[in-house]
């Protein structure tokens, strides 16, 4: 079974939600969290960020890039990690790809798309 189908149904489980109240919560059918949990099918990369969202985990740790299962980011100084870590607000999106900057019609239609996704989750 893969790292994504184990890490959902034990996240799942530990937050005490059933498959019925993570599905409401991600807008998603509750056949469809039982299909990722038995690895049956793999959530996209937008699913496992609102699956994240839902679980306060992040999508690397679902995809079992990391073991950390925090979502807060600790500090660049305590890991020897020389990348910055930045604490976002609702209204705030700091995008960049592999240090160079993106235009400003990219940025804004990734901020136009996840204003969307927002705006569906209400």
């Amino acid at each position: 079974m893969s790292a994504t189908a184990e890490r959902i149904k034990e996240l799942r489980t530990q937050k005490k939600l059933t498959q019925s109240e993570l599905s409401e919560i991600i807008k998603s059918s509750r056949g469809t969290i039982a299909k990722y949990e038995r690895d049956e099918r793999t959530p996209s990369f937008a699913m496992l960020s609102l699956i994240a969202d839902a679980l306060d985990t992040t999508v690397d740790y679902l995809q079992g890039k990391t073991d950390n299962a925090l979502k807060t980011a600790h500090n660049a100084s305590d890991n020897g990690d020389d990348k910055k870590h930045v604490a976002l607000d609702d209204d705030e999106l700091i995008m960049s790809f592999e240090g160079k900057e993106l235009s400003e019609d990219y940025k804004n239609s990734i901020l136009a798309f996840v204003k969307m996704l927002r705006e569906e989750r209400k």
